[in-house]
């Protein structure tokens, strides 16, 4: 099968590692006169539409529910699910991380081409974090059929809750590829590497850290009245030897709102 016109000169792959590609697209060309300025803008500010595809030989890819555009070649899809066991332990993930209960596993050898986002994509190796790396809710979009996922929480339970923070996170191990959207470009993330250290951050900033380093939530202060002199409140404290992919700016609901809206604006 022969695949043609998906690269071009106006889409373009950028990043790839292991079986996944990023296509970004450089400007909109599907405008009209309701949505030409707008899309004019955002070329100009790099805004832009990507997708992620994923090149299978007889290995297999999890995506997250709902991001499969279009699939070619001979290419399986299943729900992963063993049992009524397995089911209720994957709602229950899905449930706490802000994931997909169930994230159906595309086998065989062809193509797999996710529907586009505005956010930026992240493409990271898992094995070389070693025991794991452990993600921010709801940013999962796709991994190698090789990486484990599993959900840990938080030591400190209480002051997750106090802080508005989650109560779990989803942790994947093994070794393949994960994709990841993102807010930030990987150009701007800031990688923290801790040696029996200690890192504090101020609202929900780390993109992925290493699932070796402890994780809690956390007053400022060594008292609540000190805190409140601060003029801070709780913070992420993470400690021990690992790393932390770390945002320079804090992610807003505004934000990703508006970008979804953007994407989801039908042609008129």
């Amino acid at each position: 099968m022969n695949i043609i016109n998906l690269e071009n000169d106006n889409r373009k792959f950028i990043n790839s590692l292991g079986c996944f590609k990023v296509l970004e697209y450089e400007r909109d060309l599907s405008v009209n006169t309701f949505t030409a300025q707008n899309e004019f803008f955002m070329s100009k500010m790099g805004v832009r539409r990507r997708q992620v595809v994923i090149g299978l030989k007889g290995n297999s890819a999890v995506i997250q529910a709902g991001a499969m555009q279009w699939t070619s070649g001979a290419i399986q899809v299943t729900t992963g699910v063993k049992g009524v066991g397995d089911l209720m332990g994957k709602m229950f993930k899905g449930a706490v991380t802000k994931e997909s209960a169930v994230k159906p596993e595309y086998k065989g050898t062809g193509v797999v081409v996710l529907e586009p986002t505005y956010k930026y994509i992240l493409l990271e190796d898992v094995s070389k974090w070693g025991k794991g790396m452990v993600i921010e809710d709801g940013m999962f979009l796709a991994c190698d059929g090789t990486v484990n996922q599993n959900v840990i929480a938080r030591k400190n339970v209480s002051s997750a809750v106090l802080g508005g923070e989650g109560m779990f996170n989803l942790s994947l191990s093994g070794a393949g590829v994960v994709a990841l959207e993102s807010i930030v470009p990987a150009e701007e993330l800031i990688e923290v590497q801790l040696n029996g250290d200690e890192l504090k951050i101020d609202g929900n900033m780390a993109v992925a850290w290493s699932a070796e380093l402890d994780f809690t939530v956390e007053k400022a202060g060594s008292s609540l009245i000190g805190s409140a002199v601060s003029g801070e409140g709780l913070v992420n404290v993470y400690r021990g030897t690992g790393k932390v992919l770390m945002s320079p700016v804090a992610p807003t609901s505004g934000i990703l709102n508006a970008a979804a809206s953007v994407a989801a604006r039908p042609v008129k």
